[in-house]
């Protein structure tokens, strides 16, 4: 396990919000904990995918589950469901000052200073 893999105790929290698999029969060759440490090796370091090391499954593997889940939305989900269950602990702390202040300046009129 590297550096910045995921903890046995995230992916306890991760891997219930993660869409299974619907196809029978072979079971995958790269487990999908491993194929998304490789995604988070390459959001965290900024290397090309072809430089995402091989530890993690084949690049071209990798970089293909980070585009199916994006194209069809599961990132989306998985962000969705991980901070709803992070607000249901007490985790996130919202700023209600901030949202007001940002209502408030969709609200302002602009005038134009030459009339």
């Amino acid at each position: 396990m590297g550096r910045g893999d995921l903890t046995d105790e995230q992916w306890t929290v991760l891997e219930p919000v993660l869409p299974k698999g619907t196809k029978a029969g072979r079971p995958p060759v790269w487990p999908r904990r491993r194929l998304i440490d490789g995604i988070r090796f390459r959001a965290r370091t900024g290397v090309p995918w072809r430089d995402v090391p091989a530890e993690y499954g084949p690049w071209s593997r990798v970089y293909d589950l980070f585009r199916r889940w994006q194209r069809n939305g599961t990132w989306h989900q998985v962000f969705t469901r991980l901070q709803s269950l992070a607000d249901t602990k007490g985790r996130i702390a919202w700023d209600r000052d901030r949202f007001r202040g940002c209502h408030e300046a969709a609200a302002v009129r602009i005038r134009d200073p030459g009339k």
